[in-house]
């Protein structure tokens, strides 16, 4: 397997589970776990971000900070600041409800507006990015 292939490969790995929590927070919703949907957002968005730093060949460290990751998007491509900048505030669902002790509970219209903006994103850079192949 060639090195671009490698780089391919790992691109659509985080695709791909971007657009699963994306799937996630679609049934968390229609459930009603809008803290969970929520959760789920900010994993699709930044999944989707860290495959757009990879494809580009950006490293990055660990972190669910989405201004962290953004700035560094925005250098590569500067058309996806309208995107990135709308979903910098999902940061704050990668811990908000996850824990005992929240400062609210969410409620459906949190959950949809933030689905919009997780969607948008992955949407976006996936219009950037190279297709997967088909697999027969």
């Amino acid at each position: 397997m060639t090195a671009e292939q490698l780089l391919l490969d790992e691109t659509h790995a985080w695709l791909s589970r971007a657009r699963r929590d994306l799937h996630s927070a679609t049934l968390l919703s229609a459930g009603g776990e809008y803290g969970a949907a929520l959760f789920h957002c900010q994993q699709a968005a930044e999944k989707a971000i860290k495959a757009f730093l990879t494809f580009h060949q950006r490293p990055f460290r660990k972190t669910h900070e989405l201004g962290e990751l953004i700035p560094e998007c925005q250098a590569i491509d500067p058309s996806l600041r309208s995107v990135l900048t709308g979903a910098k505030e999902l940061s704050k669902y990668a811990w908000r409800f996850r824990y005992p002790g929240a400062p609210y509970e969410p409620d459906a219209a949190e959950a949809a507006d933030a689905f919009a903006k997780a969607e948008a994103v992955v949407r976006e850079i996936e219009q950037r990015l190279p297709a997967p192949p088909i697999v027969p």
